[in-house]
């Protein structure tokens, strides 16, 4: 995994928005789904792949604003709501039977360090919503993806995954005390898991993976569960609550935020390659950090966590994955 975890160098970086890493690269013909394509980084994602001429279609649980944005595009609406799992196979369900092919799948939406709840078949929400609402929806788009020959699956993954590995012992909180940005990060760890073992079995059937850490991006309201001062002593926001836009420090606008997702999601740089963390629009190389680090350190250097992009650790979080969501693919 080492020797896949290495820049490519490409023309873009921490600054680059996604009209740049889209500019001269056809999309006409091609179909993509956007989960959170509602608001954030999933809005600018969705409209940024329908304004180069691609089908967008949005899954989210609210709809109102994407409808808005959307209209001069070629898009439709699903409602979805990631800890569900009857919403997530009607989402499916419904996709399916237009008999058209998924090019794209980004998958945008999550949630970030809420009180500890859970969802109906008792997971910890932060990771049914995060990783195991992802790893059932593009198991039940399988075929979809399969038909398109050569797509592409971004997962979105995130800075936070320094936070913390996968329990494989207690995921979803049963006998340790809930720590709610620790639960974030096992979440956004296994999102990158899920983007390593998804490439190794999708390459057969022309189905890459790739995870992507956008940056930090406080305007999206992700972090709307955090403390005010926590987030003013970490530097991602002024003391007015002003987000603060660094892109040195990974401090971004969403359009820099989600350039990363689309350079993944449609770069010629990427083809042939797959199941790996990317950030600032490359490949990112393995961190020199000894972690997992807590929330004030996370982010010193750049990188991704090696447990983050183990393949033995993505394999057995396949498992798990299986195991507590009940869904096998193809």
């Amino acid at each position: 995994m080492s020797a896949l975890q290495e820049p490519v160098g490409t023309p873009f970086g921490a600054t680059s928005t996604t009209l740049d890493v889209i500019a001269g690269i056809p999309l006409q013909d091609k179909v993509g789904v956007v989960t959170g394509g509602n608001s954030g980084l999933g809005l600018e994602t969705a409209r940024t792949l329908a304004r180069a001429g691609m089908q967008v279609h949005v899954f989210d649980r609210e709809l109102s604003t994407a409808q808005v944005e959307l209209a001069p595009f070629d898009a439709d609406y699903t409602r979805l709501d990631l800890a569900d799992p009857a919403s997530i196979d009607a989402a499916a369900e419904a996709f399916l039977r237009t008999g058209g092919p998924i090019h794209i799948l980004v998958n945008a939406a999550g949630i970030m360090a809420p009180p500890l709840s859970r969802d109906s078949r008792g997971n910890e929400r932060q990771l049914s919503t995060n990783h195991l609402g992802h790893f059932q929806l593009t198991g039940r788009l399988w075929p979809a993806l399969v038909r398109a020959e050569r797509a592409r699956v971004v997962v979105y993954s995130s800075l936070g995954h320094q936070f913390s590995a996968v329990d494989f012992d207690d995921p979803n909180y049963r006998r340790r005390a809930y720590d709610p940005v620790v639960a974030y990060g096992q979440s956004k760890t296994a999102n990158a898991l899920f983007a390593v073992e998804l490439d190794r079995r999708g390459q057969e059937h022309g189905v890459r993976a790739f995870a992507v850490h956008p940056g930090n991006i406080a305007s999206t309201g992700l972090g709307r569960y955090l403390a005010h001062d926590d987030m003013v002593a970490a530097g991602l926001i002024e003391r007015d609550g002003r987000p603060i836009v660094d892109p040195e420090r990974r401090l971004k606008t969403p359009e820099q935020g989600a350039a990363t997702g689309v350079w993944c999601a449609t770069s010629p740089a990427l083809e042939g390659r797959g199941g790996v963390y990317c950030e600032d629009c490359d490949i990112a190389p393995l961190s020199a950090e000894e972690g997992p680090l807590d929330f004030f350190r996370a982010g010193d250097g750049r990188g991704v966590m090696s447990y983050a992009v183990d393949p033995a650790a993505a394999r057995r979080l396949w498992k798990l994955s299986e195991d507590l969501t009940g869904v096998r693919y193809p």
